[in-house]
């Protein structure tokens, strides 16, 4: 593969890397199509036509797989932890809180006293962040992610990247200052479990996979009933196009629901992952905290990668990215 420069930002690296590979690989899936095509020139059209489908459908699964997630989805505001650039108060079981360094003076501002900060010393920030995160990716068996701290008030975490290996992980401002040390440490081992289990990609193959299989069955379902019910002989009537629309609208539903039960799945082994990386009980008390909060959602496009999700009753539970928290803790609690 074509090495990127090392100067680049990690978000463009791994997106840029994603890119390469699908495209690489999904190049050597139409070569091999034509070279196919090439030594059986007497294979029939039907065939050769589906063989260049699927070469086509390699690719667009290797782009779904390797690249799941563009830049503008990201939060605008996520941040980078480079080390020893962010400060904070040590001696307590909070958090390390970020604070900005003083325009007046070349040390670290003191950041305001809070309640339950018991001042002793600072201790760099980005320094426990990172090797909290490094910490657990070894225990886990994948390469360091990327790190990042993204500027909201609730307390919320994701977790992205094409690959175990290449990955990234972010928490919000809100879980930092709102969370206790071992509480958020159970938190980043959810995420990295996340990532070890490799949960992203394959949320996205599947999704993918299942809309492959809604446009198929559509068009399926569109042809029988133009030729079936209304006697279409040649070509499609309008018949076709309806039926596919309407089709596509059900499937589509159906489709959603099968990709929110998986990411429901994910969420019970990346809590059992947290727990086994960083203890069951923190990992319960971080579950605790977020339900005694209102969360407001992440975007739509990153609703399915977050530590918890927006809670629904009825028959929208089915259309729910995160189980309820009272089911999560649980399950931890049933181990």
């Amino acid at each position: 593969m074509i090495a990127l420069p090392a100067e680049w930002p990690g978000f463009v690296r791994w997106w840029a890397d994603g890119l390469l590979r699908a495209s690489w690989q999904g190049g050597l899936a139409i070569l091999a199509a034509y070279a196919i095509g090439a030594l059986f020139p007497r294979m029939p059209a039907a065939a050769r036509c589906w063989l260049w489908r699927l070469a086509y459908l390699k690719l667009l699964i290797g782009f779904l797989a390797f690249a799941p997630i563009h830049l503008h989805l990201l939060p605008a505001n996520l941040t980078p932890v480079p080390i020893g650039s962010f400060y904070a108060q040590g001696g307590s079981s909070r958090v390390p809180q970020p604070v900005a360094p003083s325009p007046q003076s070349e040390g670290p501002a003191p950041a305001p006293a809070r309640p339950h900060v018991a001042v002793s010393g600072v201790i760099v920030f980005g320094l426990w962040l990172v090797a909290t995160v490094r910490q657990q990716a070894q225990a886990a068996g994948i390469g360091m992610p990327e790190v990042g701290v993204f500027d909201a008030p609730d307390m919320n975490a994701f977790a992205t990247g094409p690959r175990r290996n290449n990955a990234l992980v972010a928490v919000s401002s809100g879980l930092l200052r709102g969370m206790s040390r071992r509480e958020a440490e159970a938190v980043l081992g959810h995420e990295i479990s996340h990532v070890a289990n490799g949960d992203m990609v394959t949320l996205t193959l599947i999704q993918g996979v299942v809309n492959t299989f809604v446009i198929f069955l559509s068009r399926v379902i569109g042809y029988l009933i133009d030729r079936v019910v209304f006697k279409t002989e040649r070509g499609h009537g309008p018949a076709f196009l309806i039926s596919v629309i309407v089709a596509q609208l059900v499937l589509g539903i159906l489709a959603s629901m099968i990709v929110m039960w998986f990411s429901r799945r994910r969420e019970f082994r990346a809590d059992a992952g947290g727990a086994k990386l960083e203890g069951r009980e923190p990992m319960i008390a971080a579950l605790e905290r977020l339900r005694q909060q209102h969360p407001q959602p992440l975007p739509d496009q990153m609703a399915a990668f977050g530590i918890s999700g927006m809670m629904r009753q009825g028959l929208m539970r089915l259309f729910m990215s995160h189980p309820p928290l009272e089911e999560r803790i649980a399950a931890l609690r049933a181990q």
